[in-house]
């Protein structure tokens, strides 16, 4: 090797080693600080290696050979979002009928499509709440390793339920003899059911507790589990380490499933002051999912949903509103989940105007998607703000969103882990 060529290898290998460690800066208009909703001015925050490393105010960078500069000088910086309720491999566009017909690897590969999209929209955290054939869980790992492009994602695998209950399926013949994967019955059996969906990746547990609105057959406020069912699920997964989601609209699902001690509540349409009440003395979330019901009686029909399942919707719309109204009003532990599959992907910030108008402020709505989130996720000290050591999950948006919440709706900037998707 001559001197020139050995120069040049020795500059190559020092400038790819800096660019190995080489630090990002965002510059922006504005912060939004999600503890206490105070907007700070002209931040500037260091990642490196994709975790926030420093926080300053009105300085400039001073760049080293190979770092990068975001500059936003138009918008507004906040937390990467996070729903705690949705479904990846569903499709609200193709009637159920026809999902029938779909293959687990047909679902994952909507279900990878549909991540690409959630996380473009802003939410860089996901909870995904029961798929077929473990398809999400496959997709939550093909992003763990660079393969696919999406969010984080907490993943269950097939949703527990009891026989022709909401999590089985009841659109099949007997002859079929038919019966959905995370079906079981007794205390022994659910547990046998959780130790299965642990051993197949899953990392964090759901159950049916009552009827649901999308379901053939069931009565969309009548509990399914009994509590010593309940019980065993809940005790197997915490033993385990993994935090547990119970699907309950009626009221006497609800309390069972707090008393079981799940650590989310979804729906929670017809809740009663014991409920409530309940769920503030044992710290239990409650993701409530208030939007999807206008885009289901608005399209439903054309998308083939059946009269059953529209007069279940009805039925549960307005008093689930009311519901969420109560549980604000009364301080209990709140997330942001939209149950996105029931309406597009994509649309999940569309809930925030909707958690407004029934009695959250801005802030709350924004918590509920952040810090709350991470909280019931127990990565609190990792994730849900811009701060220091916590990872760069980071969106940015044209305006205050504390001003007008629906700017979130329109997310310009999104990053994750400290990589820059758009």
């Amino acid at each position: 090797m001559n001197k020139l060529s050995l120069a040049t290898a020795i500059s190559l290998a020092f400038v790819s080693a800096f660019n190995a460690h080489a630090t990002t800066y965002i510059s922006a208009k504005a912060m939004l600080d999600v503890n206490n909703g105070k907007i700070i001015n002209a931040p500037l925050i260091q990642i490196d290696e994709g975790i926030i490393t420093k926080i300053t105010k009105g300085k400039a960078p001073q760049l080293q050979a190979g770092d990068h500069h975001i500059e936003l000088p138009e918008l507004t910086l906040v937390p990467g979002l996070m729903d705690m309720h949705v479904h990846l491999s569903s499709d609200p566009t193709v009637p159920r009928s026809e999902r029938i017909g779909q293959s687990v690897p047909r679902k994952a590969i909507k279900a990878a499509y549909f991540a690409e999209k959630t996380l473009m929209a802003g939410f860089t955290t996901l909870r995904n709440v029961g798929a077929e054939g473990y398809s999400v869980i496959a997709v939550r790992d093909g992003i763990n390793a660079g393969d696919i492009i999406g969010p984080r994602i907490w993943a269950a695998g097939p949703s527990l339920g009891v026989t022709g209950g909401h999590c089985d399926n009841n659109r099949l013949p007997p002859e079929m003899k038919y019966t959905a994967e995370g079906v079981a019955n007794g205390p022994w059996a659910v547990r046998e059911k959780v130790r299965e969906n642990i051993k197949y990746g899953a990392n964090v547990i759901k159950f049916c507790a009552t009827g649901g609105v999308f379901s053939k057959g069931t009565k969309v406020g009548i509990q399914q589990y009994s509590q010593d069912e309940m019980n065993a699920i809940v005790d197997e997964a915490h033993m385990r380490g993994l935090t547990v989601a119970a699907h309950a609209h009626g009221t006497s699902g609800i309390k069972a499933a707090i008393v079981a001690g799940v650590d989310s509540v979804e729906h929670v349409s017809f809740v009663d002051d014991e409920a409530i009440k309940l769920a503030k003395e044992k710290g239990t979330w409650f993701s409530m999912d208030i939007y999807n019901t206008e885009y289901t009686l608005t399209y439903g029909e054309q998308n083939g949903v059946a009269e059953e399942n529209l007069a279940k919707e009805r039925q549960v719309s307005k008093k689930q509103r009311d519901s969420f109204s109560r549980a604000v009003k009364a301080g209990v532990n709140m997330v942001f989940g939209t149950d996105a599959a029931i309406y597009p992907h994509g649309d999940n910030a569309k809930q925030f105007a909707r958690m407004v108008e029934f009695g959250m402020t801005p802030l709350q709505a924004i918590q509920a998607a952040t810090i709350n989130g991470a909280k019931l996720l127990k990565v609190e000290n990792q994730l849900g703000q811009i701060k220091t050591g916590f990872a760069a999950d980071i969106i940015a948006v044209k305006g205050n969103p504390l001003q007008d919440i629906s700017l979130l709706e329109n997310v310009e900037f999104v990053m994750k882990a400290g990589t820059k998707y758009k």
